[in-house]
């Protein structure tokens, strides 16, 4: 199989701890031959503190736990029906800067929202992106190695009341909104297939091989 060729790991619903320890294992390991990963998954209810993340945007966490994570950015909420697509990219083997690999995943995202006749959009002075001024996707990456790790959450169809008790992403009163506004009865099992493919045309992947989801274990 060719560095060409990117892998898909389709991982369910999973607790944010392990797959967090998996990226960093799998990033560590890593050597110049190694295929390039998207794991998709989705959480059960947490918050994750960014590396630049302040306590004061911790608003009431009640009985959803904080998990501090070493990706870019502030605070951010992942729960059930929001679709979490980790990137694990080589990105010197690939030939693009982080800042490149951001506006990827940006477009991605705004080209599979498009797909459902929603527009939307990035912000200049707001990583993520957005429909209207509502906050649909946000966004926090590491570069460890010449290697991404992290990536996006996009929210589907999921409670966003938990969004309430934070600042999210460190903006006070920034409302949130999900796909399933715009397209009720949408599933993740809609949105994955577009996501994958945006993203393997953005940065010039030849060929997509999916894991089927009993044989996707964490690396």
């Amino acid at each position: 199989m060719s560095a060409d060729t990117l892998l898909i790991r389709q991982l369910g619903q999973r607790d944010w701890q392990p797959v967090s320890d998996a990226m960093h294992q799998f990033t560590d390991r890593r050597h110049s031959d190694s295929r390039d990963e998207v794991w998709l998954v989705e959480h059960h209810a947490v918050f994750t503190q960014g590396q630049a993340g302040k306590a004061e945007h911790l608003l009431m966490p009640g009985d959803i736990p904080v998990v501090q994570s070493d990706r870019g950015g502030q605070v951010t909420y992942h729960g059930p029906g929001q679709q979490v697509m980790y990137v694990l990219i080589d990105v010197k083997r690939r030939k693009i800067g982080v800042r490149q690999l951001v506006t990827a995943l940006e477009e991605t995202v705004i080209a599979t929202l498009a797909h459902f006749g929603v527009e939307a959009r990035a912000r200049p002075d707001a990583p993520g992106v957005y429909v209207g001024e509502e906050k649909i996707c946000s966004l926090g990456l590491r570069i460890r190695k010449g290697c991404s790790f992290h990536g996006l959450a996009l929210n589907v169809a999921m409670d966003l009341t938990p969004f309430l008790r934070i600042n999210p992403c460190g903006y006070a009163g920034m409302r949130m909104t999900q796909l399933s506004a715009f397209q009720p009865g949408v599933s993740l099992a809609d949105v994955q297939p577009l996501l994958v493919a945006a993203f393997a045309r953005l940065l010039g992947f030849a060929e997509v091989e999916w894991l089927a989801a009993e044989n996707a274990p964490l690396p």
